[in-house]
């Protein structure tokens, strides 16, 4: 790697510019914009050590870096837009969701347009719709369509093979297709039919109802019923289609809604095409975050590559997002000028475009854990994680058992510990248990540590599992104990165990950036690449550790709080207290119950009743089990 010293640049303008980090072959790694090149790339060189380890790695695997001024923030976006496209910079974040979504496609510019299903390439001409999640879905929609208008949806082969034939294909004789091939309609009227489609694609079905249902009339009291029951048929087909799009919003609304949700290592965004009011096509993906920019920079980064290679009618009118944008304005007026038209960009606060997109926000969360039990249930990569862990850690094998602990308190309160147990970097749920703090009241996390540490792993030692079959677990010895925490805590968890004679467990702390991981005693930490497979197991185990230790602390917390209510109330017992709780939920809805309906309980009476009532009159808060939150 070169010294960053030895390339960093002199007299850089103070205007606004796009520059580019460069390795020794000139191969671009990074692309980035700002409003004062001079400010911003000082920022780069200033004191490496306070970069973001990502940001850190670029700078010192770059050999060069050059930069070009624009005019405004507008021209930056556009030069970033086209430089990122171009060089694929491997330090920039690329929102692709490496699939090629189908289309619903007409083709405008043929004789006798035609009705498909396309990927790939978008040709000039003709008209898209979607795009769809799907292809059996965008299928099901183009045969409902044909049953209604009989457009054809033969390839241009085919087509002039039967115009040779003076034949119609099987689609022609059972009236899925007019048949221009044949002539059977002439170019005047096939427009109609293509106009039909158009209109009905656009979402102006009103008319095409209403002409439907008139023809249905008309050959009905002409008596040509079979005539009629053609119509009946496309009216009842249309019916079907509509339903496959049904009207969210007013007929004008043209917008895309597009929803972003993020971990430390992920990006998962999710994207609704709603089109003359309706749903016409969804898309999501997932991509790894490899910087930590924050949200509102995120979303621009992901509009600026969404449509800038879109122009015209491609864009919407409007742009609806999670999250504000940081430069909204120049963003705005970017893509506004690619659309040739106004764009609105902003975050709906109510009504139903808010409820859309808090579904769509939901779908962006869920693809995101999908992804994450996807990735974590894949024998491959838990083995290279495993793997990569060992490496990066120095040990002497992978770590087929690891155990995390987490401390949770509230308010300096309650203070519980979470162990949770990892083995072949699968969750082991059975294993998991849960400490409270014994020696000591109030919030210290590294004396909690060694508590927890030396409590657990005297088992080790004592050999307390083999008459104890509820601690059996506590019989296996981990391979590798994580703390969640920075140096004080690891410390302390060393320590623990050294005074237990146990120094061949290695244990290491995570620290607030997931990436990195410190040993006891060190000065630097040990930093894991963003995008392994071993950052992905620590981010998974440290999250765990989190909730299991969350969760058991407010069900502890809340069940401190029901003791101290109901345990000093004269006359009541532990099975009368259950007895109650289980009968009536809570606390709070015992308070509002009246003295004949509770003493009419088995084992009450009016005098049980009175003092329970009476000493639960106190301004004692009690609180929720599952949430911690204060009821009354």
């Amino acid at each position: 790697m070169v010294d960053p010293s030895l390339y960093r640049p002199k007299n850089v303008p103070e205007l606004p510019g796009v520059y580019r980090f460069k390795t020794q072959d000139d191969s671009v790694i990074y692309v980035g914009k700002a409003k004062n090149l001079k400010n911003r790339l000082n920022s780069y060189f200033t004191d490496i050590t306070n970069l973001h380890p990502r940001t850190a790695m670029m700078v010192k695997t770059a050999a060069k870096v050059d930069w070009v001024t624009v005019h405004n923030e507008v021209e930056a976006l556009q030069l970033e837009f086209t430089w990122i496209k171009a060089f694929n910079p491997r330090f920039n974040v690329r929102f692709r969701d490496n699939k090629t979504y189908p289309y619903l496609t007409l083709t405008l510019k043929e004789e006798f347009p035609q009705i498909a299903v396309t990927r790939g390439a978008k040709k000039k001409g003709n008209k898209y719709y979607g795009p769809f999640t799907h292809v059996w879905a965008i299928r099901q929609t183009m045969e409902q369509i044909i049953k209604v208008f009989p457009i054809r949806s033969c390839k241009d082969s085919v087509f002039r093979r039967h115009q040779l034939m003076k034949r119609p294909c099987l689609l022609g004789d059972i009236e899925r297709c007019a048949a221009p091939c044949v002539a059977r309609v002439d170019k005047n009227e096939y427009s109609q039919i293509v106009n039909n489609v158009l209109n009905f694609l656009n979402g102006n079905t009103k008319t095409i109802f209403n002409d439907l249902n008139y023809e249905m009339q008309k050959a009905s009291q002409n008596e040509e019923y079979e005539k009629a029951a053609r119509y009946r048929d496309r009216l009842e087909a249309l019916n079907k289609v509509v339903e496959l799009n049904a009207i969210v919003f007013d007929d004008e609304t043209d917008a895309d809604l597009i929803a972003l949700a993020v971990d430390e290592l992920h990006l998962s965004i999710q994207i609704f095409h709603v089109r003359q009011g309706q749903i016409k096509g969804e898309r999501s993906f997932v991509s790894d975050r490899i910087d930590h920019k924050e949200l509102p920079d995120h979303f621009e980064d992901l509009l600026t590559q969404i449509y800038g290679e879109l122009e015209g009618d491609a864009i919407p009118k409007e742009i609806l997002t999670n999250h504000e944008l940081s430069n909204l304005e120049n963003v705005t007026k970017w893509i506004s000028e690619n659309a040739k038209k106004s764009v609105d960009i902003r975050r709906p606060q109510r009504g139903d475009k808010k409820k859309l997109m808090e579904t769509s926000e939901k779908n962006a969360e869920q693809n995101l854990i999908s992804h994450k039990l996807k990735r974590s249930a894949d024998l491959l990569a838990r083995t290279k994680a495993l793997e990569e862990l060992a490496q990066a850690l120095e040990l002497e094998q992978a770590p087929l058992r690891i155990e995390c602990i987490d401390i949770s308190n509230i308010s300096g309160t309650s203070t519980t510990a979470s162990l949770v147990v990892f083995e072949d970097a699968i969750a082991q749920k059975k294993h998991y248990r849960t400490f409270n703090i014994k020696s000591f009241e109030g919030q210290d996390d590294p004396r909690a540590i060694a508590e927890v540490v030396s409590r657990r792993y005297r088992y080790l030692i004592d050999g307390e599992d083999a008459e104890n079959s509820n601690k059996k677990s506590f019989a296996y010895r981990p391979s590798l104990v994580l703390i969640d925490g920075g140096i004080a805590q690891v410390n302390a968890a060393r320590n623990a165990l050294d005074e237990l004679g146990l120094s061949e467990i290695e244990t290491v702390g995570i620290a607030k950036r997931l990436e990195e991981l410190w040993k006891p005693g060190a000065k630097d930490p040990i930093i894991l690449p963003r995008n392994s497979e071993a950052l992905f197991l620590v981010q998974r185990i440290r999250d765990e550790a989190h909730r299991f230790a969350v969760t058991k602390t407010r069900q502890r917390h809340s069940k401190k709080s029901l003791e101290s209510e109901l345990d000093v109330i004269p006359g009541l017992g532990e099975k009368k207290i259950k007895f109650l709780l289980d009968k009536y939920g809570s606390v709070s809805k015992i308070r509002k119950l009246d003295i004949k309906e509770l003493a009419q309980n088995p084992g009450f009476n009016e005098k049980l009743a009175t003092a329970i009532l009476d000493g639960l009159q106190a301004e004692t808060p009690s609180f929720d089990v599952e949430t911690g939150e204060i009821l009354s």
